[in-house]
């Protein structure tokens, strides 16, 4: 492994450890075992690098997620099952996941300082909105493409509610049959 990966994850593990705005380039350069001259080198800044970071922690919980949550897809039983069973997967992934989460609630008080991050969070948020589709199911949207960016904002919204609920108390999300139960009752009042 070179400096550049070295560099990497050595921010990784500053974010999930420090946070974004508490790690210094000191922090990663020491992490990292090289100098600090190196960051420039090989990202520009600090920022930069851990920006990228962020990428890449941000797109291997979706990859986990993706993974553990295929089964589901493919599983027996009524779509609000294969939902409720999903949105029981998100929940076991927060406690696994706290510090990225931490972090991700953090950088959105940063986020108006650096245009580089926000950027990077416009982007992957655009990214999520669809994935989260491919997750959760496109509710017959189908591939219009403006509707399901829609349905992948509503649920991004409650990916991120639901996140900060359960980083407040951890006991305080609802289970994910009562948010199925929940779901159907805002149909039915929309529906009216």
């Amino acid at each position: 492994m070179g400096n550049r990966e070295d560099l990497l994850d050595a921010a990784t593990r500053c974010l999930y450890d420090k946070g974004y705005g508490r790690t210094t380039a000191r922090d990663i350069a020491t992490g990292a075992g090289v100098s600090l001259a190196a960051i420039g080198y090989h990202y520009g800044s600090k920022e930069a690098l851990l920006n990228a970071a962020l990428r890449r922690a941000l797109e291997a919980w979706g990859d986990d997620l993706a993974a553990s949550l295929a089964p589901v897809g493919r599983a027996e039983g009524t779509p609000a099952e294969r939902f409720a069973a999903a949105w029981s997967g998100v929940l076991g992934s927060f406690a696994a996941n706290r510090a990225l989460w931490s972090v991700q609630f953090e950088l959105l008080g940063l986020i108006d300082r650096d245009p580089g991050l926000k950027e990077m969070f416009a982007e992957a948020s655009r990214e999520a909105r669809l994935a989260l589709v491919e997750l959760f199911g496109d509710g017959g949207v189908g591939d219009d493409q403006p509707r399901r960016l829609a349905l992948g904002a509503l649920y991004q919204a409650m990916l991120a509610g639901t996140a900060a609920q359960w980083l407040a108390d951890p006991d305080s999300p609802p289970p994910a049959a009562d948010l199925v139960a929940a779901l159907r009752a805002l149909g039915t009042t929309l529906a009216t």
